[in-house]
């Protein structure tokens, strides 16, 4: 489908387009902050602790999700003059292994600083480091292991509809895509946002009329349902019905939701966070921290 010569079916240049570019914007917005937020944790000690590696695994997850957002968006651009995916079966399979593994990644990370949140404030103790570098592992072993599976035969990876994207395959809506689906959504969905909405709920209702509560409690849970929900219901409603009912375009929405996630999570767990932007300012104007620092 995405190899030949046309264009896909139901998009015009103008909307291969207009694709392209939001994907491409996405992407450098969430590429520079998360690069941002890793680059601060590389060059401010006070940021190498225990809780802030969690925050590093999932600033490393969401900028594998943009760079996955760049290929697609240079895919876009290049479908409008050369009307075909440019890169191969292959590249294809590389590409949704990629993409589903970072998405995995920054689902489960999300999870992770919540409970590493809890443990925070509500034990009044510092994570270990043994415990925060198993779950850094086990979040990205996890991630790999599921987004494996695709290639060895449960489930498959194929175009999404505007031959730009390649991802888990819905249009058939098979056993073997039913029972990934709903093993791997138990798994690295449900299982998440039950522990990010729990570990809030708990962190809110010990700490939040005190007035000792200093994270937003609602945002990443709303974050991981926003952003993930509508892949989601499509996967469902693929499981249940003909998705060959449901227009390209509307296909191509869950794509280009999920990938503002990166960004928003940057401006959430990195840009809010006092001591993460004092570390991408130092990062950003290195004499003047140092001078800061012989005065």
């Amino acid at each position: 489908m995405a190899e030949t010569s046309a264009l896909p079916t139901g998009f015009g240049e103008l909307e291969v387009l207009a694709v392209g570019m939001v994907l491409l914007v996405e992407a450098l917005s969430g590429l520079s902050l998360n690069t941002l937020t890793i680059f601060s944790f590389c060059k401010t000690p006070e940021l190498r602790t225990p809780c802030h590696l969690l925050v590093l695994s999932l600033a490393l997850a969401d900028s594998g999700i943009s760079l996955n957002a760049l290929v697609a968006a240079t895919s876009s651009l290049l479908r409008v003059s050369h009307r075909r995916w440019p890169y191969g079966s292959d590249g294809c399979q590389a590409h949704g292994f990629q993409g589903f593994v970072t998405a995995l990644a920054s689902i489960c990370s999300s999870a992770a600083i919540a409970w590493g949140r809890y443990h925070h404030y509500c034990t009044r103790s510092q994570l270990a480091w043994n415990s925060a570098i198993s779950l850094v592992l086990f979040v990205w072993l996890s991630s790999a292991f599921w987004a494996a599976l695709p290639l060895l035969g449960w489930g498959h990876y194929d175009y999404e509809p505007l031959g730009t994207c390649c991802t888990l395959d819905y249009s058939k809506g098979d056993r073997n895509f039913t029972s990934f689906l709903f093993t791997m959504s138990f798994f690295n969905f449900a299982m998440p946002l039950f522990i990010t909405i729990t570990s809030y709920s708990l962190m809110e209702q010990k700490l939040g009329k005190s007035g000792h509560l200093q994270v937003n409690t609602t945002l990443p849970a709303r974050t991981l349902l926003l952003g993930w929900g509508p892949y989601a219901i499509l996967y469902l409603y693929a499981v249940i019905a003909d998705v060959t009912s449901i227009s390209p375009k509307l296909q191509m929405v869950p794509a280009l939701i999920a990938k503002t996630v990166p960004t928003i999570n940057a401006i959430n767990y990195a840009l809010g966070n006092e001591m993460v932007c004092r570390g991408i300012w130092q990062c950003l104007s290195p004499q003047k921290s140092e001078k800061d620092r012989t005065k």
